[in-house]
């Protein structure tokens, strides 16, 4: 509840529309990642297939086929599957780096009233599910409850991928919250991983971590943009955090949270001539540009073939891999822990706040959201291997688990969503009416009174 100039106290808003650029913004940003999603979902089939077919032996040759080395000390002769856990993952969340620091510093949630609910809302859905999966273990055992953070992500690229298949026209005020709340989710993924998943650590290796790192922070924070000094220095800091014990995916974030998200008054052009402020991206926003395509259209999709593959054994096999108590706990964080978790933390947040929806949306509407968060797939399979390892004899109930209960969340969420599209296509029609020409809608202009 806030005052207004008049003495009367206004009803805060959950799910209020946000400033035009952040809407416009966030639309390219969901574009880019449904094709993305559309990439990830043909590469998980593909490898479901490869696994399962008569070439089995050689998908999982591949997958555990060792290459690299060990230069200047660092061991980094891995397998094909952990250089995409570990390095082409580390990219996506180099994105996921850029994206929390631009909301943060520049966007919509910069302002902790728009920022408290995606927030609350990712923490409910990491808390709930996590508390099923041990509930559902407490007694299995041999080091099962390593897992209990496999079912507390959201795969946004595999989210909006669905969005694009049903054809939801989904009001900007849902896919600003599905898209923040998604991030922030894996900003708590990558903190658990660093915290949880982390067992030996070696002091020397994460010392060095810190001086290409500092670097890195150095160039960026100058203005400098060239990739022949920023991504040596990025591999470099990447290499000596895998070497240390933390999980190399850290790398990315701790760089993406470097980048600067104004623009300088003055930096280094790609020649080196002097460009000085005015229009333009700042260089955060540049690097993601940069950036976001290669990760939703080539490192989250690669993983995913890496690390989908699992030879079910046909349906007997399914059936008893489901009813594993490690791959039911991950469906039923998925499917019942996610969206209990959004949707009860949302009527909590509305409840301690006096807040009320939208008027044009429903709790249908968060309910159909908080589903679509339980698809966790990238991020969950990514912690499954850290909680088991990758081959591991748990590492077929992970992927049963993870695969099962995101199909089941999308198909649940689809069905919740397609109820209330002739909603959504009214909003949708009143919020791109631009009668002026001006490539602004009129919903977002601001009218004086």
């Amino acid at each position: 509840m806030t005052p207004n100039p008049g003495g009367r106290r206004i009803r805060t808003v959950l799910f209020s529309r946000g400033s035009w650029a952040e809407t416009s913004r966030i639309t390219e940003i969901l574009r880019t990642e449904t094709v993305g999603g559309v990439i990830l979902l043909i590469a998980a089939t593909a490898a479901l297939i490869w696994a399962n077919s008569p070439w089995a032996p050689s998908y999982f040759a591949l997958r555990d086929l060792e290459i690299g080395g060990e230069p200047f000390g660092l061991h980094l002769n891995l397998t094909v599957g952990a250089w995409a856990a570990d390095g082409l993952l580390a990219i996506f969340f180099f994105v996921v780096g850029l994206e929390l620091k631009r909301e943060f510093v520049a966007g919509d949630l910069r302002d902790p009233g728009r920022a408290a609910l995606p927030i609350a809302a990712a923490v409910g859905g990491m808390v709930v599910p996590a508390l099923i999966f041990v509930a559902v273990n407490i007694r299995t055992g041999d080091g099962a409850l390593r897992g209990w953070a496999i079912p507390t992500a959201t795969d946004i690229a595999f989210a909006v991928a669905v969005l694009a298949v049903i054809s939801t026209h989904l009001p900007s005020a849902l896919r600003t919250f599905l898209l923040t709340l998604a991030v922030v989710d894996d900003l708590l993924a990558i903190t658990v991983i660093a915290v949880f998943y982390t067992d030996d650590i070696n002091l020397g290796a994460l010392a060095l971590t810190f001086v290409p790192l500092a670097l890195f922070v150095l160039c960026v924070q100058r203005g400098v943009q060239a990739w022949w000094l920023l991504i040596p220095l990025a591999l470099a800091t990447w290499a000596l955090l895998h070497e240390s014990g933390v999980h190399a995916t850290v790398a990315g974030v701790l760089l993406g949270f470097a980048v600067p998200v104004r623009r300088h008054a003055t930096r280094r052009g790609r020649e080196g001539e002097s460009v000085r402020g005015g229009g333009g991206l700042g260089m955060a926003e540049h690097f993601e540009h940069l950036i976001r395509p290669v990760s939703a259209g080539i490192a989250i999709p690669v993983f995913a073939f890496l690390a989908a593959g699992v030879s079910i054994g046909g349906l007997s096999g399914f059936t008893r891999a489901l009813g594993d108590p490690i791959a039911l706990g991950i469906v039923l964080g998925l499917v019942v822990g996610k969206p209990v978790g959004i949707l009860l933390t949302t009527a909590v947040v509305a409840s301690v706040t006096r807040a009320r929806l939208d008027a044009s949306l429903r709790w249908v509407d968060v309910l159909g959201m908080s589903m679509l968060a339980g698809i966790g797939f990238t991020v969950s399979l990514l912690i499954g291997d850290l909680a088991y390892g990758l081959g591991s004899n748990r590492d077929e109930l992970v992927k049963v688990g993870v695969l099962s209960g995101s199909v089941l969340a999308a198909v649940l969420a689809a069905s919740v969503l397609l109820s209330r599209n002739v909603a959504y296509r009214r909003i949708h029609a009143a919020e791109t009416v631009d009668t002026d020409d001006d490539g602004v809608p009129d919903i977002y202009e601001t009218r004086p009174d």
